[in-house]
């Protein structure tokens, strides 16, 4: 708070058939903390005290309880416990700050073991030194145990020191270490044999005039040197942009990372204005894509008429029904090219689905040939819930009502209309390279967790999500 090896794959190219989005519900917050699940729900806390909670991970209301007031704190689960660390001052113009950490057994107001521990100091600024301590961002190494702990503004230097991950005392004789300057809002993060610095850039609490970013570098070791993509220290100013603003949602600052599963993760940050919602501050969820090394944030998942394409083999899912031929035939073979040229219309809708069933069809995996069984219409269903960081998705096929769901027996169908069953609503995730895992939200009568997969070039069914599969992931093209 100022004041704050895959590589990827077929990028959505889209018009745009909707404006960009936070979420929904009251998502009205600054500086939030990195979001924590607990038993089923999801929060978040922000500046002076409370935060978000979240049944699904889409729709965010009040009632998150963090006691002390003061400034954009950080939240992590440790063990069975969760510890929150805040800055106590919230930027306070002399620069006399401090950082405090307090435990607590669940984040759940309601529940009988909700009390909060005393808070206890971490690191503090004199008004002096070239530092402002705020805006902490937490570290549980995985590769040591070891937990680190960043705060700083941009008043002065980003630094680093590291905590005891079973008292959250500051280690005993540890020293603070400079690892950035010009940013604020730090986060550090470690990811394949690298640790990244992940800090907001630019101007905040300006609503709609706010110039908040997103930038990272990144060290083989966690007291640095961070450098850019180009190899600037992040101790000279450096830092390769990971996301800025979008359209209506204004200055985005305060990452935090959640690591879903292999391959599945997400980005929580706020926007500094959602021009949509009055100007205010809202908590934005993204898909977090890593390429060639790098993070930068994904995007929501957008409405629009695609083919969905297997990445196994490139080949479309369509609808398990008799091809029906296009006029113009073989040409070029000792036929005369001196004949006038003349355009051959595509192949319409009305052309083709007077042969198809009235019943259930099946889906299939068929060569891409740009046929109207091929075309998929993808909307927001009109269904109040979501997951962490989308709404589910209404899957037809384009010009029909004709929605692709799953069955008992784990595979997929199209049956003649929508009725917003539950295994007609789709999840569907960007993947850590950029492709997509898509997921029914439920499979009748089975509590597994399956994903549309391609058991074959020919064969989609549902299974368990394979991250190391091709057989897992999909590209949409755009139509």
């Amino acid at each position: 708070m100022k004041g704050i090896k895959i590589a990827l794959i077929t990028f959505l190219a889209v018009s745009f058939t909707q404006t960009a989005i936070a979420q929904v519900g009251r998502p009205f917050i600054h500086d939030p903390s990195t979001i924590v699940e607990c038993e089923g729900k999801y929060y978040t806390f922000g500046t002076g005290g409370g935060g978000l909670i979240s049944e699904d991970g889409w729709t965010w209301n009040g009632g998150g309880v963090r006691p002390g007031g003061g400034a954009a704190p950080d939240a992590m689960k440790i063990g069975n416990r969760y510890l929150v660390v805040y800055g106590a001052t919230g930027g306070a113009t002399n620069h006399k700050g401090a950082i405090l950490t307090m435990w607590n057994n669940t984040l759940d107001p309601k529940s009988p073991d909700f009390k909060y521990s005393e808070p206890v100091v971490v690191a503090t600024s004199d008004g002096y030194e070239e530092n402002d301590a705020i805006d902490p961002g937490l570290l549980l190494d995985p590769t040591t145990g070891r937990l680190w702990l960043t705060y700083g503004t941009y008043f002065g230097f980003i630094r680093l020191v590291e905590l005891d991950p079973k008292t959250g005392k500051r280690v005993a004789g540890n020293k603070p270490v400079d690892v950035a300057i010009t940013c604020e809002a730090s986060c550090p993060v470690y990811h394949d044999g690298w640790y990244y610095l992940l800090a907001t850039h630019g101007s905040c609490c300006d609503g709609a005039n706010s110039t908040y970013n997103v930038v990272v570098g990144r060290s083989r070791k966690i007291t640095g040197p961070y450098l850019d993509n180009v190899g600037r220290s992040m101790l000279q100013g450096g830092g390769k942009m990971v996301v800025a603003t979008r359209g209506s949602l204004i200055g985005p600052g305060h990452f935090g990372r959640m690591i879903l599963e292999k391959g599945v993760e997400k980005m929580s940050i706020h926007y500094e204005a959602d021009l949509e919602q009055s100007g205010r501050s809202v908590l934005g969820i993204l898909p977090l894509v890593w390429k060639d090394g790098w993070p930068f944030a994904g995007d929501k998942f957008k409405e629009g008429t695609y083919e969905i394409e297997s990445v196994r083999r490139g080949y479309a899912l369509e609808l398990a029904v008799d091809l029906t031929r296009m006029t113009g035939g073989a040409r070029g073979f000792g036929q005369q090219n001196n004949e006038p040229v003349k355009t051959i219309p595509f192949q319409e809708l009305a052309d083709v689905m007077k042969t198809w069933p009235t019943g259930n069809i099946p889906a299939r995996i068929g060569d891409y040939m740009s046929r109207p069984h091929q075309k998929w219409m993808v909307t927001d269903a009109p269904d109040t819930t979501g997951y962490l960081g989308g709404p589910y998705y209404k899957i037809v096929l384009a010009g029909t009502e004709r929605a692709l769901a799953a069955t008992a027996d784990a595979e997929v169908i199209t049956v003649p209309a929508f009725t917003g069953a539950p295994e007609q609503l789709w999840r569907i995730d960007q993947l850590t390279d950029g492709t997509y895992r898509i997921m029914p939200k439920s499979v009748p009568n089975s509590g597994k967790k399956l994903a549309l997969v391609s058991s074959g070039d020919s064969t989609p069914t549902l299974a368990e999500f394979d991250f190391n599969s091709d057989n897992s992931k999909w590209n949409f093209k755009a139509h």
